[in-house]
């Protein structure tokens, strides 16, 4: 449009998409179709050397899903990225052309309980393993490096406890290791961070958040940085060695910056299917139009909650990174510059029983296990997502049995402030 770079929310409403070149629709059209026609044989067999981009099959590639892609990776500042059907997928395909049997993810302890127990068990059906460590300490994390290991992951607000992780310390042990970082920048998004910006190699998202916003469609991005040297350590074969299915193409030497987009394309969506459909995209797309908008008011919200919250008696402790009592206080003006977030903790006095008493009597908070929509939302972790973890590895993950989670919606804050206060006086009756 210019050759000055565009601002955040203009990317947001114009990043990926142009008018229907058939019909001039403006609004991107929902591609609902499984198959692509080819021009002649020709064409077809181009496609499917990876010798001509296209349209093949739509587990593979679809317009609607493409032009998400490419909107996300506009805002995360990647070379590309690829979407898939839940941010846990999106995990997966992070992982999948990185690692081998016998290898392992050095892992953040401050993880959101569904990915400790995808990283603790399902991962290990692959053959692959986690190590578990506290980010906020980076001899930890190089002492749990060893040969086998083929990246870091944390996530850049952690859910549940609000914690900003200091992305740049991270990123300099993965640098020193010869290894990438991959952060989950769900509870953040891009409004708030650029991981890529801080070192990431790789940016994963569950789209069914903030992105979406409105907790209609579940969906996965991975956005590739395109900044790292696949072929310099031997330890990524997928992306730096001859691949059988392509004819021993080398997916790095032949594409450079793109290399881990197009074999996640090529080969991960292909092989494990784990495709985004194009209604879901397009929901998101729509939703991508108001992020800007949204996460300032998610974010204003959440800073008076929490301030609120802070300094009422029934009241053990709120973990948030926006009050200046938090230890990672001085993260947000380097991690987060415009917030802290809008999802955090608190510690209700009367314990897990106070805590089970607070959801049941929220009116406004609407109970559920999601986070990220317009709507404030309540969950108690250690009785619900973190329920398969053990107290101690709960506390670790910043879900203790007296912990309630909140997702702080874009309501009117004295609303949002009085339903707390009365469900609060219920539970500590």
């Amino acid at each position: 449009m210019t050759d000055k770079p565009l601002g955040f929310d203009t990317l947001a409403i114009h990043a990926g998409t142009a008018p229907d070149p058939a019909t001039g629709a403006r609004q991107v059209p929902i591609y609902q179709t499984t198959a692509y026609v080819f021009k002649d044989a020709d064409h077809a067999a181009r496609l499917f050397n990876l010798q001509e981009v296209g349209y093949i099959y739509s587990r593979l590639t679809n317009p609607t899903v493409a032009a998400l892609a490419n909107r996300v990776a506009a805002l995360e500042g990647g070379a590309g990225a690829i979407c898939c059907s839940s941010g846990h997928a999106a995990q997966i395909m992070a992982l999948f052309p990185l690692m081998q049997p016998g290898c392992n993810v050095v892992a953040s302890t401050r993880l959101y309980g569904g990915t400790i127990q995808q990283f603790s068990n399902t991962i290990r059906k692959f053959g692959w393993s986690a190590t578990f460590v506290d980010f906020d300490d980076p001899t930890a994390i190089k002492a749990a490096i060893d040969e086998n290991t083929r990246a870091l992951f944390c996530e850049t607000i952690a859910n549940p406890g609000g914690v900003i992780t200091d992305l740049d310390a991270v990123a300099k042990v993965a640098d020193a290791a010869g290894l990438p970082l991959i952060v989950d920048n769900t509870t953040a998004t891009p409004w708030l961070c650029k991981p890529i910006e801080h070192g990431a190699t790789l940016v994963v998202h569950s789209a069914t958040k903030y992105l979406t916003g409105n907790g209609t469609v579940t969906g996965g991005v991975v956005v590739d940085s395109g900044k790292f040297d696949w072929s310099a350590s031997g330890k990524f074969p997928s992306l730096a060695a001859p691949e059988p299915a392509y004819h021993g193409l080398n997916f790095h030497a032949a594409l450079g910056g793109m290399a881990f987009t197009f074999h996640s394309i090529a080969v991960g969506l292909r092989d494990l299917g784990m495709t985004m459909n194009p209604q879901g995209a397009h929901y998101t797309l729509m939703g991508i139009e108001t992020l800007g908008l949204r996460m300032q008011r998610h974010v204003e919200n959440a800073q008076k909650v929490a301030e609120w919250l802070e300094a009422d008696p029934r009241v053990e402790f709120v973990s948030f990174a926006g009050l200046k009592s938090s230890p990672w206080h001085g993260r947000v003006k380097q991690i987060t510059p415009k917030g802290a977030g809008a999802l955090f903790t608190f510690a209700v006095k009367g314990g897990y029983d106070a805590c089970v008493k607070l959801v049941d009597n929220v009116k406004l908070f609407s109970h559920v296990a999601n986070l990220g929509d317009t709507r404030s939302l309540i969950i108690h972790p250690a009785s619900t997502t973190h329920r398969q973890l053990d107290e101690a590895a709960q506390i670790r993950a910043g879900a203790a049995p007296n912990v309630v989670r909140l997702s702080i919606g874009i309501e009117d804050v004295a609303d949002i402030i009085a339903d707390l206060d009365q469900a609060l006086g219920k539970a500590t009756a």
